[in-house]
């Protein structure tokens, strides 16, 4: 029960963007044994989570030794859990270059791939109907 995972990610996995970096974690936590818990929120797992669908789209959520964080505050917790990434939550943790990528992730990159999500959800169902 050592390596039962203390870190959990909530992820988009019908998002290509989101499926394609939370996957090539997931290769390396599996690799290297790393108690990291990968949920996709299209699965009864975002249940766990106590979040909406829709909440569950708009960003990234880590849960980590009970704290739920969000956006690149989630992101700084992943990448501290992998050894080949902590230099990583490192250098973004900076005072500075936090505030500019968490500016950059919450007002850009956030809300693009949200709404790229909602498209395709929107040409889905069109062409089931």
């Amino acid at each position: 029960m050592e390596n039962a995972p203390k870190t959990s990610v909530l992820y988009n996995a019908s998002c290509p963007v989101c499926n394609f970096e939370i996957r090539h974690y997931a290769q390396y936590v599996h690799r290297n044994g790393l108690p990291i818990r990968f949920d996709d929120l299209n699965s009864d797992a975002r249940g766990q989570w106590g979040l909406d669908a829709d909440t569950a789209a708009r960003r990234l959520y880590v849960l980590h030794d009970g704290r739920l964080t969000s956006g690149i505050p989630a992101f700084l917790v992943l990448w501290a859990q992998m050894p080949r990434y902590r230099w990583l939550a490192r250098v973004v943790a900076v005072p500075g270059i936090k505030q500019i990528a968490s500016a950059v992730y919450d007002h850009i990159l956030a809300p693009v791939i949200y709404r790229w999500h909602v498209r395709r959800l929107r040409k889905h169902a069109a062409a089931s109907d």
